[in-house]
């Protein structure tokens, strides 16, 4: 018998985000998606069926499909499609989303967003009486009325993320040729003693172990290695509890080409030799943004 679990081979783990408009379904669905999820929103509910095998042939096997009160019938046949999903051996979840009126209306006012019932408050009222049957089979409801959106999108993971993953990218480059855009933590290098300023090192780059010995012979190289290195351990767990997907780390010098190559190598020979525990899924990646890769 095939193993039917979410995440084995063939099964679909499929999570409906329903409820309320402007309770949170967007920022939901944007949780989800950093933690691996394939999401759809506003999909026809019709269309589900056929998008869960297109998706599973193409290897996606986490799926979150946003439904709101776009139309009755919409509404009314997820109940039975829900139910013709497990028979096939997918698994399903319906998180239901709800906030008490006053919270909607400060939100749609807020944010000068239409309903998609009509208008306030009266478009409220109408979607709860709606959207009941959904709620009714519910497996986690949320209000969201005291909720942050960085609270909901951490209350999202912990329910459906147990395999999502920090994405760490550590990334030399070069002052000279502008700052490493995207990036959330930025390091200088440049008061490094420079190994352009040596002739026979100047053609030269981090990934030549001249180059390499040259910087990292230097105490404060290993000192600001350390630093850079004992920051992530700190940053990194930290990262993934809040519930971030990426996390763009930059160390720079003047030209991108020495110091900063030397010194992301560095770290990655430490990381490598000392790496995250599995279960906080963290995965380093390291790029060298003015240097290339080694000849």
């Amino acid at each position: 018998m095939a193993d039917e679990r979410p995440g084995s081979e063939g099964a679909v783990d499929l999570v409906v985000v329903t409820g309320l408009s402007g309770a949170g379904k967007s920022t939901s669905l944007n949780a989800l998606a950093d933690v691996g999820y394939y999401c759809v929103d506003n999909l026809p509910t019709s269309m589900v069926p056929e998008l869960i095998e297109t998706l599973r042939g193409a290897g996606h096997l986490r799926v979150a499909a946003g439904i709101d009160a776009r139309g009755e019938a919409q509404v009314e046949r997820v109940v039975d499609l829900l139910a013709e999903i497990a028979s096939r051996g997918d698994t399903t979840r319906v998180v239901f989303l709800q906030a008490r009126d006053p919270c909607l209306l400060r939100r749609f006012s807020e944010t000068r967003r239409r309903h998609p019932l009509g208008f306030l408050p009266d478009a409220i009222t109408a979607e709860r009486a709606l959207l009941g049957p959904l709620r009714a089979i519910a497996d986690e409801e949320i209000d969201t009325s005291e909720l942050s959106g960085r609270q909901l999108r951490n209350r999202i993971k912990d329910l459906c993320a147990s395999s999502g993953s920090l994405n760490v990218a550590i990334t030399s480059f070069g002052f000279k040729h502008g700052a490493l855009a995207g990036a959330e933590l930025l390091f200088d290098a440049r008061f490094l003693d420079n190994p352009h300023e040596v002739e026979d090192l100047r053609p030269l780059t981090g990934f030549d172990a001249s180059v390499y010995d040259y910087v990292m012979t230097q105490p404060d190289a290993v000192a600001l290695a350390d630093l850079i290195e004992g920051h992530l351990r700190f940053q990194i767990p930290r990262t993934v509890a809040e519930g971030r997907a990426y996390l763009n780390v930059g160390i720079g010098c003047t030209g991108g080409q020495h110091r900063s190559v030397s010194l992301v190598r560095e770290l990655a020979t430490r990381f490598e030799a000392r790496p995250f525990s599995p279960d906080q899924h963290v995965t380093l990646s390291y790029f060298h943004r003015d240097a290339g890769a080694p000849q």
